[in-house]
């Protein structure tokens, strides 16, 4: 008799909220979900948007969202987007370039001003149509993803944006996540060859970000997410970049909130601290929490993400009401 063969592990689920259907699952949210692909100038980007569930509910704004490095806007970063619709907003995100479901190499940020513009033109494509032109927009980004939200506000027209929000932007590379310098001038010296290898330490990023250990395991099984090792560009341009914002921080003149965790280990705190301080704009919000580690909505516990949400909330509907005139059509 052979002996009984071990029982196989169950298969993963398919969403992070389980297996109930996604209709279902956003109509118990508030929320309704689309899906498509856009053209953009420099890939073809997968798009989802979150409306309202009810659609004779007028939308008050807007908001336009980016994820962080080596996630996507699908798995949990959805929490982000569905709370934003729950509360009566319209909000758009991509996968950026090289992420999820959007062409180019995986988690290959070489060039992050082209990765900002391909989103960009997805999102002035919604804000500009006849259905959202009139309303107040935004756009909001989490990690590296804030980090390329800047750079979409650097690379707009005037008053295209009514605010900005920042949950854990990177700005500011912590010494310990910076890429050796003597690392990145012996791969230079290959000429660009080595710009896409996976070849730089990770330091183990997901532990860095994640406080909830529930959650830490539920992020880890995102089918979509990167696993590998950071590229070589990518470290390169993130070094690059974080510097350049650091440098221009004066030019950002909208409204802001930036919300920051004082236990963050990807992205230092003082980065939210040097936007609010160099900032040119008269109305700008810092929030920073205690002990929180750097993913602010899909990593800490119920009670602190929730508390972290309800200062968006509250951020972003006082906006609303207080420069949502000049967007009525009647100026």
């Amino acid at each position: 008799m052979s002996p009984a063969k071990p029982d196989s592990p169950p298969p993963p689920t398919p969403y992070f909220w389980g297996d109930t259907p996604e209709e279902e699952y956003y109509a118990s949210q508030g929320v309704r979900n689309s899906k498509s692909y856009f053209e953009s100038p420099h890939g073809k980007l997968f798009t989802q948007s979150f409306l309202p569930l009810d659609p004779s509910r007028p939308v008050k704004a807007t908001v336009f969202m980016t994820h962080g490095y080596g996630s996507d806007s699908s798995w949990m970063f959805q929490k982000f987007c569905i709370n934003f619709a729950s509360w009566g907003y319209a909000v758009f995100a991509a996968d950026m370039l090289g992420h999820g479901r959007s062409d180019g190499i995986r988690c290959y940020m070489g060039e992050l001003d082209k990765v900002a513009a391909a989103s960009l033109s997805f999102f002035r494509s919604v804000r500009i149509s006849d259905e959202y032109k009139d309303l107040p927009a935004f756009l909001a980004g989490e990690s590296m993803g804030g980090l390329v939200t800047l750079l979409m506000y650097f690379q707009s027209e005037k008053d295209l944006w009514t605010g900005l929000i920042f949950s854990a932007p990177l700005f500011v590379i912590p010494e310990p996540m910076k890429p050796s310098k003597v690392h990145l001038f012996m791969y230079g010296m290959l000429f660009g060859l080595a710009d896409t290898w996976a070849a730089m330490p990770d330091n183990k990023m997901v532990g860095k970000a994640i406080r909830d250990p529930e959650k830490l395991k539920i992020i880890a099984s995102n089918p979509l997410r990167y696993t590998g090792k950071p590229r070589v560009g990518t470290m390169r341009e993130l070094l690059r970049q974080t510097e350049y914002v650091q440098n221009n921080f004066d030019k950002v003149t909208v409204p802001f909130l930036t919300a920051h965790g004082t236990s963050d280990g990807l992205a230092e705190p003082s980065g939210s601290k040097m936007l609010y301080e160099k900032a040119s704009s008269e109305d700008k919000t810092l929030k920073v929490y205690e002990g929180m580690y750097h993913s602010l909505i899909q990593g800490e516990p119920d009670e602190s993400a929730n508390l972290v949400l309800a200062d968006m909330r509250a951020w972003i509907d006082e906006r609303v009401e207080r420069y949502g005139s000049k967007y009525d059509g009647n100026e």
